[in-house]
């Protein structure tokens, strides 16, 4: 399996540009020569493990696995979501949290 890490450039030390990598020879770390087909292969890879670890920009799954957690919407008056918002602030949590939370506690009781 790909391990990302592996791949990270330094921004400092590297220039990045456009490149045919079937007419210019660049290799891996491993030694093997990167040809568009390989980096196709590798991109493919990253993003199979980027999705199987959950990566994408987003919380993590509260159903479970890689499943996708359902999303609930809603309208509210505008100093209800004022209220919501300072109050989130205040727990060190998201209105997606405050709001799961009260609405377990409403279902609970």
């Amino acid at each position: 399996m790909i391990d990302p890490g592996k791949y990270v450039i330094d921004p400092g030390s590297t220039e990045i540009s456009n490149i045919d990598l079937d007419a210019e020879e660049v290799y891996l770390p491993d030694g093997r020569r990167l040809t568009e087909e390989l980096a196709r292969e590798l991109a493919g890879q990253t993003l199979e493990e980027i999705r199987r670890r959950n990566l994408i920009p987003g919380r993590k799954s509260l159903t479970g696995g890689a499943v996708h957690s359902p999303r609930v919407q809603f309208r509210v008056p505008a100093d209800l979501q004022a209220k919501a918002e300072e109050r989130a602030k205040r727990e060190g949590k998201t209105v997606s949290k405050l709001a799961r939370e009260a609405l377990e506690r409403y279902l609970a009781s």
